[in-house]
């Protein structure tokens, strides 16, 4: 696959892209004779041999693990539909990702299984009352859905003892495991009558993380789709900022091109549109910070968004001046962190240590910080006192997949590292190759993170407190791109301006079409 350049022009990327893509609609459309997703137009199709490899994959995987015995059943089972509190609207359905990345099934509230020795497939799928014809629209036959996804064999859910007591397994492998990001304990899978087979809950859980963790030809592919679209809806925004506008119309601009040009119903996370001093508010944008400010002449606009194609994400941050034109400070800090994320992109192949990556980042803020007279002094010295982390306290990214925030980052035996900055590092295991990563360093001028830094005098001797001054209220920059890790460096997805040069010229013409559309072909 042709690698992205980093700081090759967009045109440049753009163009290698439009190759690559060109030799992957053949490929695809070989894949997809019979079953693909696909919402017409100039989205991607996507074939579901995606997933029949991802469960090939985890059988193989599985059969080679110790403890595993013959005859072992995976057991997954999907999302539910959900209703808005105690009233009857519904909550927009998204799959379950674990329940996705093995069978790429849109609907809610089906089961699926995996017979490991012979890699079998089963799905089971609810049986709808008639009434549903009425309210819902029409009913589809079990072929219906063997067809749609390409699995061995449709089953309904009010049969699937009665299914899996035929094949007479000798365990049954359900997920059951911890989220090392959110903390949280996957669903496992529960039905009427599991208690008559046996169950082992914990063989599954780390070997499919594993196996999500290594991205195949076809994912990368979506992955690099969902990134496209993000990219041009990013330029979208860029053209139409302005002062006088609001966050969340730039929000709302973002969400449409995603929609209408690229399928995209769901955005991988809230749309975070931070000007001003909130551009400094990592998680900008939720319910009691909701993108609601007026954006002002010489704001600093730090938006991070990202669209999401048939459950694969991206996450992608835009930093730039809303006027189009950067202030010297502005454009002092925002090169400071391009210089860190080239940096950093340049150092990454497999077998670096994702947290060496973190510090690297660290160094060249710190470094970059000393030239614009806000520090003074050794940056050794600063090092050993964190003081990396009081400009930017996040981690410099995380796996991106199915999930923006993706598993895989703390396998066993790896263990957080307990020191400011460090700690909110998403992973912190070797790169490898086909690992999906986000890159995305960022210095910003936290209020209270500053005032505890002035406080500490190992670190405010760094500090020259008469030019800090001069940013309060300045805000924060992140450059934030996804990158495929490949066999001698990475490949970057993501194709936005980010030159100062870059930027300026093309908010200066908003007609300018930046960077050519990779392919207007139905893929």
């Amino acid at each position: 696959m042709p690698r992205l350049l980093i700081g090759a022009t967009a045109e440049q990327n753009s163009r290698d892209r439009h190759e690559h893509m060109t030799v992957w609609v053949n490929v695809i459309m070989a894949a997809t004779q019979q079953a693909f997703y696909w919402l017409g137009n100039d989205t991607l199709r996507v074939a579901a041999a995606l997933f029949a490899e991802n469960r090939r994959r985890l059988c193989k995987e599985l059969k080679a693990k110790d403890g595993v015995a013959p005859q072992s059943v995976v057991v997954l089972q999907g999302g539910e539909q959900k209703q808005r509190y105690c009233t009857d609207t519904d909550v927009l359905f998204r799959q379950e990702s674990f329940f996705h990345w093995t069978f790429g099934v849109t609907e809610a509230d089906c089961y699926g299984a995996i017979d490991v020795n012979s890699g079998k497939s089963m799905l089971f799928v609810p049986k709808l009352p008639e009434s549903y014809a009425t309210w819902m629209g029409e009913i589809f036959p079990k072929e219906h859905f063997k067809d749609k996804y390409a699995v061995d064999e449709v089953h309904y859910t009010c049969d699937i003892v009665d299914v899996l007591s035929n094949l007479r397994p000798a365990v049954l492998l359900t997920l059951r495991g911890q989220n090392t990001d959110s903390g949280s304990i996957c669903r496992e899978a529960s039905f009427e009558g599991i208690s008559g087979f046996q169950v082992n809950n914990t063989l599954l859980h780390p070997v499919i993380v594993e196996c999500r963790l290594i991205k195949t030809d076809m994912e990368l592919e979506v992955l690099r789709y969902t990134n496209r679209i993000s990219s041009e809806a990013h330029k979208e925004v860029m053209k139409n900022v302005k002062p006088g506008k609001k966050e969340y119309e730039m929000e709302s601009l973002f969400q449409h091109y995603c929609y209408t040009r690229g399928g995209m119903r769901h955005t991988s996370y809230s749309c975070i549109c931070g000007t001003g001093h909130n551009s400094s508010v990592l998680h900008y944008g939720h319910a009691g910070a909701p993108n609601d400010k007026t954006i002002a002449d010489g704001d600093m606009c730090l938006f991070d968004m990202g669209g999401e194609y048939y459950c694969y994400s991206s996450d992608i941050t835009c930093s730039f001046p809303a006027n189009g034109k950067f202030t010297p400070d502005q454009k002092a800090i925002y090169e400071a962190v391009l210089k860190s994320s080239r940096t950093v992109m340049a150092a990454i192949k497999p077998g670096v240590k994702w947290p060496d990556m973190h510090r690297l980042a660290d160094q060249v803020h710190l470094e970059e910080l000393v030239k614009i007279g806000i520090l003074q002094g050794s940056v050794a010295d600063m090092e050993k006192v964190h003081l990396g982390s009081v400009f930017m306290p996040h981690g410099l990214g995380h796996l991106l997949g199915i999930d923006v925030h993706d598993v895989g980052g703390y396998p066993e035996g790896i263990q957080r590292i307990d020191e400011p900055g460090l700690k909110s590092l998403r992973m912190g295991r070797l790169v490898q190759e086909r690992m999906v990563l986000t890159v995305e360093p960022g210095i910003y001028f936290i209020n209270h993170l500053l005032d505890q830094a002035l406080a500490n005098p190992a670190q405010s001797c760094f500090i020259n407190n008469q030019v800090l001054a001069r940013f309060r209220g300045f805000g924060g920059v992140r450059i934030e791109d996804d990158i495929a890790v490949t066999a001698d460096g990475v490949e970057l997805l993501t194709c936005v301006p980010r030159t100062v040069e870059e930027i300026e010229a093309f908010m200066a013409n908003s007609e300018k079409t930046f960077s050519p559309v990779v392919s207007s072909e139905k893929l």
